[in-house]
Parts: structure tokens; sequence; C-alpha cells
């Protein structure tokens, strides 16, 4: 058995730098306001699947990643992947986002967002949902992915996915996109806990091996992908 632990500090400042270095410069082309959503799986404090919903929306400013602080505790690594989404995004697209700011929200459906946004597996949603703001699209509700989101664009491994594919198919989700390697093999299960540490707050999200899934699970289709540029192809088809 495998236990894979990241220990993240809750803060509530976040830091607007990126994190992608792009070889060359790319032609610049000018951002459009918009707005974009996006329904998140994850997992509660006891493994239970959950589901969020991720809002994203652009506006004229000064470069900022801001967020809504009434409805989320951050986390650290959702604050990385938060800027690495920015980064991403504009590399993909070859928008200038300096003239304009992100606003990011998220809620579930019990009014208690920490619970899936905890860890870092929320990132490829929220770089999916960032793309669709900056270039007004629409994204399919059939769809949902979890995975980390990497520097180069790629999507990173995580856990508890038998738990969020079973919360995404009662959702109405009918595809969950994964990281590569991880639609058919080993699984881990989600535990964490926080404790206190003189004046902050230290939270543990932990994924230990215990099992393998298939390529569908409880009646969705379980589907990988190596990169944001395979999974928007699912939830743009062309």
């Amino acid at each position: 058995m495998r236990n894979l632990t990241v220990v993240v500090l809750v803060a509530a400042i976040l830091s607007a730098a990126s994190y992608l270095n792009v070889d060359a410069p790319r032609e610049m082309s000018e951002a459009a306001p918009g707005k974009a959503e996006i329904f998140v799986p994850g997992v509660d404090q006891k493994g239970k699947g959950v589901i969020g919903k991720f809002e994203v929306e652009v506006l004229p400013g000064d470069g900022k990643i801001l967020t809504n602080i009434d409805h989320l505790l951050f986390f650290v690594d959702t604050q990385y992947s938060m800027q690495t989404a920015r980064s991403v995004a504009a590399n993909l697209t070859g928008l200038d986002l300096s003239g304009y700011n992100l606003v990011y929200d998220i809620t579930s459906g019990n009014g208690n967002a920490t619970q899936v946004i905890e860890g870092p597996s929320a990132g490829a949603s929220i770089t999916i949902a960032t793309i669709a703001a900056l270039q007004n699209m629409s994204l399919s509700g059939d769809v949902m992915i979890t995975g980390a989101i990497n520097r180069d664009g790629t999507i990173g491994k995580i856990g508890g996915i038998e738990s969020k594919a079973k919360a995404a198919k009662l959702a109405g989700a009918k595809v969950l996109l994964v990281p590569e390697g991880q639609g058919i093999g080993e699984m881990y299960k989600v535990e964490s806990g926080c404790e206190d540490v003189k004046r902050f707050k230290v939270c543990r999200t932990s994924y230990v091996s215990e099992a393998t899934i298939g390529s569908t699970e409880d009646g969705i289709i379980i589907k990988e992908v190596g990169n944001v540029t395979e999974a928007l192809k699912y939830f743009v088809p062309q």
C-alpha cells in the first residue's frame, strides 16, 4: 500500500503570480469579458462523493485573481491551481490577461464548498472553466473532469475516483474524465484532517491505495485524458 500525502496550509490571501514559462512569445489578442461554469466532482472528509459548481468570470481589471471569500475556505493547493489555470489558459488561448481580472467562486449543494476543492483535484476543472470564460464557450453538462493541473497543461493524478464517479452519475453526467493511467487500475481512498499549529490550521489530504476500477463505474463512462486540449474536445464537441 502506498501513501501520498499533501500538506496544505489554510490561508486567505492569493498571489497572482504566473507559474507557466512560455519558451517563445505568442501573438496576443484582446480578451473579452465572459463567464462560465463547470460542475466539479469531489469528496467530503468522509470520502463520500459530492458535486460543486465552479464559476469563472472575466472582468476588466489589472491582471488579478479574485475569489468570493464568503463561500470558500482557501487551501494553498487550490490557490496554486487557480494561478496555474490562469497561466495555462492564457498560453493556450494566446490572450493577454494583464488588463483583466479573473473572479472565481464555488458552491456545493449543501453550501459547504470546502469539501469539494480540498486537495488539487479541481485544477483541471478550473482550467477548463477559465478557458471557456475567456472564449465565451458553453460547456457540456454531460461531462465532468477530475484531475490536477500542471504548468505545461497536462493533467495530474488524483484520488477518490470511485466516489467522484458515483456523485457525477447521480448529478446526471454521462462521462467522467480522469488523468491518464487512472481509467483502469489502481484507485486511491482520500483521507484528510486538520490540526491547529500555533496561529495556523494545517490540513493534510492523503491518498491511500486501496482498489482498482474499470473503464465504466456505476453506469458512467470513464475516459482518460492527458492534457487540457484533449479534455476540451469532450466539453465542447465539434
